[in-house]
């Protein structure tokens, strides 16, 4: 069993780091803490708002990473995977440097001094190995390496990963849907919270 991990949105939570970088750009009230998904529809909505919402994706994947959260149940599900000896790899669709972002903070040091700081790493904490941590610049790229690491269950936040030309046919596909807004059919199981998860892949390991 390889079980392969999407990173962002799926292990790490952003929605107060948005609000936060939202915040400080005016473009919603001190006391709001919307969704990501709510912030990004208002974002693009505003005057040159794709730009906007690029640049401020890269500051909340780059300076404002050490601020992201990790997802209610993640710790536990990679807790009974390491008491289970089960491999596990984190394949990651994240460019190196994030578009308009003047401080060019690399993102993918960025996550990986994130992952650190949670214990990730360390042999007291989840016990993953650093080699096993992948970030690819294109989705076809992640699907690609998805393939190539013979993953047998593979976790993600997007229905559109799945739906990718060349997503390998004898991989489970395991939807991390916090918010039950996904389509009800699909080539994949639906979940809305991890301890779920846990339980459909590792249920039946001894």
């Amino acid at each position: 069993m390889r079980i392969g991990l999407d990173f962002d949105n799926t292990l790490a939570g952003y929605d107060r780091v948005f609000a936060a970088a939202a915040r400080a750009q005016g473009y919603i009230g001190e006391d709001d803490i919307p969704a990501k998904r709510d912030i990004r529809s208002l974002v693009r909505a505003l005057d040159d708002g794709e730009t906007k919402w690029m640049a401020l994706q890269g500051e909340v994947y780059g300076k404002r990473m050490k601020d992201a959260e990790l997802l209610e149940g993640v710790a536990d599900f990679l807790r009974a995977c390491k008491a289970r000896g089960a491999d596990v790899v984190i394949v990651s669709h994240k460019t190196e440097f994030g578009h308009y972002d003047a401080d060019r903070v690399n993102l993918r040091d960025a996550a990986r001094a994130w992952m650190e700081m949670q214990g990730f790493f360390d042999d007291q904490g989840f016990a993953l190995k650093p080699a096993n941590v992948y970030f690819e610049s294109t989705r076809a790229a992640k699907v690609a390496r998805i393939a190539q690491l013979d993953c047998t269950h593979f976790v993600d936040d997007l229905e559109e990963v799945f739906a990718e030309p060349g997503f390998p046919e004898n991989v489970t596909r395991i939807l991390y849907d916090p918010t039950a807004s996904a389509a009800k059919e699909g080539a994949y199981e639906r979940h809305t919270d991890w301890s779920s998860i846990e339980h459909a892949i590792l249920e039946h390991r001894p």
